[in-house]
């Protein structure tokens, strides 16, 4: 069962949701396994729907779940589409929808950011020649705050703590830090692993025979937890004066456009999906969006991830702050309030409508 919005109670729901839903509109089904299981004994899945002419020229791709639980919104946005948005969808306009569910289905089942080997998968693609290794500069100074090796406790002052820290290195320093990714730290927050992934794997052996001979591709990869709450914004790589940017702010938007060049960072995003996908289909114009949609602030979001870290790693086996924890991870990626779940899920399908428009 789902609410109102769309939403699935867990991961078991949500795919077998999605894989109805994909073969009651005709798609074509694949499943594929992460070896892994869930909280129930059940088998991980990635699972891949395809619909339309597998030889179609223009393809758009929709991918949910890269990190985990934000999978619940993603999901949601993918079966709804699915039940009760392409119900006319016509295969003579020649374009190819490929919807990929659950890509960190390990996250998603367990309520984690992060997979099975606390990896952050946005930052294990990397391409061919880059290593797995390196963290920037500063981030081995800031370990010790990020990564306490200590149960979480409710009497802790993360505030104070967090402001004494950005008082100390600047607000600039810990943006350039914490959210770029690091290959040093395996227990730390956003570590890029030290090798290729399983979903790694997974799409390296899938993704070119998806695309197929398409020429022209929209891929969003939809995510929770970055902007002002029950918005969007897109993330893109493009330089601003490039024809795919020009061509994607004359598709989507201005004002829902997030440049790379507005990112004020000191080290380079390493292992991002979106340059990876383009990197494997050369010969088409693959233009990738990662669409954001807000929840909390900033200071929430790191105060969360950090508890429910340190509860995976540190708390003993059925200690208390392990559910709370988890509880709040999944409420600071996917509220409860019904408004926001409206919103978003409207919005995410107003998205593929307009990437379906633009082709």
């Amino acid at each position: 069962m789902s609410d109102d919005a769309g939403f699935c109670p867990n991961y078991n729901a949500a795919r077998k949701r999605f894989r109805d839903a994909a073969l009651a509109l005709g798609c074509s089904l694949e499943a594929y396994s992460i070896e892994q299981t869930g909280p129930d004994g059940e088998d991980l899945t990635i699972d891949v729907a395809f619909l339309g002419n597998p030889n179609s020229q223009k393809i758009v791709v929709v991918s949910s779940g890269l990190h985990g639980v934000e999978g619940f919104f993603g999901s949601a946005v993918q079966c709804t589409l699915l039940e009760k948005h392409l119900v006319n969808w016509d295969e003579s306009q020649g374009i190819g929808l490929l919807l990929v569910h659950a890509l960190n289905p390990y996250g998603f089942a367990w309520r984690r950011r992060w997979n099975e080997e606390n990896i952050d998968l946005n930052r294990n693609f990397l391409l061919s020649g880059e290593v797995y290794s390196g963290s920037p500069a500063k981030y081995g100074e800031l370990n010790a705050f990020f990564n306490p090796t200590s149960p979480p406790s409710q009497f802790e002052p993360f505030l104070l703590k967090a402001i004494a820290i950005i008082l100390r290195y600047g607000i600039n320093s810990l943006t350039s830090t914490l959210p770029v990714g690091q290959y040093d730290f395996p227990q730390g927050l956003f570590f890029g692993g030290h090798q290729p992934s399983k979903t790694y794997q997974i799409l390296d052996a899938n993704f070119v025979r998806w695309i197929g001979n398409a020429t022209d591709a929209v891929h969003i990869d939809l995510h929770t937890g970055l902007g002002k709450k029950a918005t969007y914004k897109l993330f893109i790589d493009y330089p601003p004066e490039s024809e795919s940017t020009q061509w994607l702010i004359a598709n989507f938007g201005a004002d829902y456009m997030e440049p790379y060049q507005r990112r004020k960072v000191a080290y380079k995003f390493r292992g991002g999906l979106g340059n990876w996908c383009q990197a494997k289909v050369p010969q088409c114009n693959y233009r990738y969006l990662t669409a954001e949609f807000g929840t909390y602030s900033v200071i929430q979001v790191v105060e969360a991830l950090r508890a429910e870290n340190r509860a995976h790693f540190f708390s003993p086996a059925n200690h208390p702050s392990k559910e709370s924890t988890s509880q709040r991870l999944m409420e600071i990626f996917v509220p409860a309030d019904r408004g926001w779940r409206n919103a978003v899920v409207s919005q995410g399908l107003d998205l593929v409508d307009r990437a379906i428009a633009a082709l």
